[in-house]
């Protein structure tokens, strides 16, 4: 197993398909409440991340099993400056921008707590797997605020509006099942095959084609803030391009020889 470890994060491959990456907030001791250092961290790996030509799909997930995250540390925003409050802002926006914006697929499995910054950070994923524990919840308004990452705009595109709106209005959390009945989250795993669970799905995704994997997030995610015949377009352009790829016809060669493909990414 290839293993890079930072001060707040982990970051692997995963044990049977290299093409899956592992990235672990490490934080237990804080229930990895997001502090600047695992912002910057954060930004910094999935930097990496990108530019990684074996990688097809992303998990991310946290030390422990009691939280995954819960929000930002406020422990260490105690005493700060509006200047600093602003500038650590401003690190956590770009780490929501860059899981939305990174090219392949992201499986959060949530692992415990998911509050405030921790359930907007799994909101900025594609997929949400979740523990039987798990409790998720954007309680900002109990602060006197409200998200500021994206959690607004992110849980009303999951779920019905009215039931986002009763979370976002009431702060209150909610159960893993309650969670998967709204979808907001795809499964519910035991505590203790989470990650093995997930990993699961991360490989069946894993196994298709990287070309095909890039275009249908890009085009998912764009065609949904557009009007139909924008997304159509969009859906065309990609079709075309992955049809004149090379692993279009590897697809086909692998299909009719009944074996796995030998995805080159071109």
């Amino acid at each position: 197993m290839t293993v890079k470890t930072y001060e707040t994060i982990k970051l692997e491959k995963a044990r049977k398909n290299e093409a899956v990456a592992v990235l672990t907030l490490s934080r237990p001791q804080s229930m990895n409440a997001l502090n600047t250092k695992m912002a910057v961290e954060l930004i910094n790996a999935l930097s990496e991340l990108k530019y990684d030509n074996e990688i097809r799909v992303l998990v991310l997930t946290a030390e422990g099993t009691k939280s995954f995250c819960v929000g930002a540390d406020l422990k260490e925003r105690n005493g700060m400056t509006q200047e600093d409050w602003k500038r650590q802002h401003d690190y956590f926006e770009e780490v929501t921008e860059k899981l939305r914006e990174f090219p392949y697929p992201i499986i959060c499995a949530i692992n415990g707590y998911a509050l405030g910054g921790g359930l907007e950070i799994a909101l900025s994923c594609d997929l949400r797997t979740a523990s039987e524990n798990a409790f998720l919840g954007l309680p900002e308004a109990k602060l006197g605020l409200i998200p500021g990452i994206g959690g607004t705009q992110l849980l009303t595109r999951v779920m019905p509006i009215a039931i986002a709106k009763e979370i976002l209005f009431t702060g209150k959390r909610i159960s893993a099942e309650e969670s998967k009945s709204y979808g907001l989250v795809n499964h519910v795993f035991p505590a203790n095959s989470l990650l093995e669970e997930t990993l699961v799905l991360a490989e069946s995704i894993a196994d298709n084609a990287p070309l095909s994997l890039k275009a249908l997030k890009k085009v998912v995610d764009k065609g949904a803030d557009a009007n139909l015949s924008t997304g159509i377009a969009l859906e065309l352009e990609a079709y075309y391009k992955c049809a004149n790829s090379e692993d279009r016809l590897e697809g086909i060669y692998a299909f009719n020889e009944k074996r796995k493909p030998a995805w080159q990414g071109r």
